[in-house]
């Protein structure tokens, strides 16, 4: 069975290349406008990051070539600082094949140089792929694909989310299908947690460290997993759970490579917020922060922390989200991220015009307070689903799935005041 299942993202992302509408905010600054047309990528769902010399790299989940109907399959690209403007080069266009089409999240490097990421589509059995890209001399690139996922009752399916490297260079990840093929609404499995081991000869073989069952947890569509300081995986799901709008759960390592699943928060469909589409991030004393797509006291989503407390967690809602004209609303996969002062920093789909980017700032003994950074207009990109992240100066970077004058979406940069 194909990833066909999620193709409604696909075409609700290139929906809102329509939009127009604007916004007074001009803290934002477009690094790059993507055509949407030609060679060049287009909706970068994903985030970027930095390699040690200040270049960004990302990718764009369609554009590229004629496939997918002239949409394209996706790109890898890099942006490069020049004399005050940023050149970008397309390192690898997918061909909707074996290498895999359509990726979704960022990239990661390793301690050598190589990226590695995933695809939603394609692949030898259609469900996706997990890639690598190695650089060959000359600024060439090679692409190698790690793993193709089956959709079988032992595998995932359809991977949305991006990857994390644990110390001994193993590659960690989610899948939003797949697994138990019979459990939950939608009979192609709730999706599953993995694990990639590389092996001699440059082969990796997959281990999948869980399946989703539905009342546990189903379809973490662009949550990937996160480590604590003990070696603990912690993420998200959608949909499933007791109440059927997703969890926040913890996998822990156990004797002879078993990992077992513990549900730290049900959500409900009240005020504590329904439906994370994004990933984690954990800060120091090990509580987790993330965002709901909806719910929440005005219905539009929340930011919360989920804290532990002994053998127990709590979650509490630290903002929720407003469409009063001025805040953002609606996060679908932007992961938020921290500074070392304890502020949280991330992005919305939809409010403030088409998107926006904030600040929480915690109080000392009471609420945490939201400063909007910038708000997006079309021209400067539209509908963020991607979190961002800080270079060296404490400059934020991100993109945007929709506008920008080639109307493929842009990666931006908001300078710090």
């Amino acid at each position: 069975m194909t990833a066909t299942k999620s193709s409604f993202a696909f075409s609700a992302i290139l929906a809102v290349f329509a939009l127009t509408l604007f916004s007074s905010a001009q803290q934002i600054s477009v690094l790059q406008d993507f055509n949407y047309s030609g060679t060049d990528g287009s909706a970068p769902v994903g985030g970027v990051i930095f390699d040690s010399a200040g270049n960004l790299y990302g990718t764009t989940a369609g554009g590229g070539n004629s496939c997918f109907g002239g949409v394209g399959c996706g790109t890898v690209f890099e942006l490069s600082p020049k004399g005050g403007a940023w050149t970008e080069t397309v390192l690898y266009r997918f061909n909707s094949g074996t290498d895999g089409a359509y990726p979704l999240a960022g990239m990661i490097f390793d301690r050598a140089g190589n990226l590695y990421g995933t695809t939603e589509f394609d692949g030898t059995y259609g469900c996706g792929a997990v890639f690598e890209l190695s650089p060959t001399g000359g600024g060439n690139w090679a692409e190698k694909v790690l793993y193709n996922f089956a959709n079988s009752a032992t595998d995932g399916c359809a991977p949305q989310a991006g990857l994390i490297l644990d110390a001994a260079g193993n590659l960690y990840g989610t899948t939003t299908f797949g697994g138990n093929l019979s459990c939950y609404t939608y009979r192609a499995g709730c999706g599953t947690v993995f694990e990639l081991i590389p092996q001699t000869g440059g082969i990796w073989t997959e281990k999948v460290l869980h399946f989703f069952t539905g009342k546990d947890g189903a379809e973490p569509y662009y949550a990937g997993v996160v480590f604590d300081g003990a070696g603990n995986l912690y993420g998200t799901t959608f949909a499933g759970g007791s109440r059927g709008f997703g969890t926040v759960f913890e996998l822990t390592p156990k004797s002879h490579g078993h990992w077992v699943e513990k549900v730290l928060h049900t959500f409900n469909l009240g005020k504590d917020g329904v439906q994370p589409w994004s990933g984690l991030c954990i800060d120091a004393a090990g509580n987790l922060y993330g965002t709901t797509y909806a719910g929440g006291s005005s219905g539009y989503g929340t930011i919360f922390e989920v804290s532990p407390h002994g053998k127990n967690w709590t979650e509490k809602v630290i903002h929720a989200f407003s469409n009063n004209g001025t805040d953002g609303y609606q996060p679908e996969g932007n992961s938020l991220i921290l500074d070392r002062a304890g502020n949280l920093y991330g992005t919305t789909t939809w409010g403030g015009a088409v998107g926006a980017a904030f600040e929480l700032t915690p109080g000392k003994s009471g609420p945490w307070t939201e400063t909007i950074l910038g708000t997006f207009n079309t021209t400067n990109g539209s509908n963020p689903m991607s979190g961002l992240i800080f270079d060296a100066a404490g400059n934020l970077y991100g993109t945007t799935v929709g506008g920008g004058t080639g109307n493929g979406g842009t990666v931006f940069e908001i300078k710090q005041p």
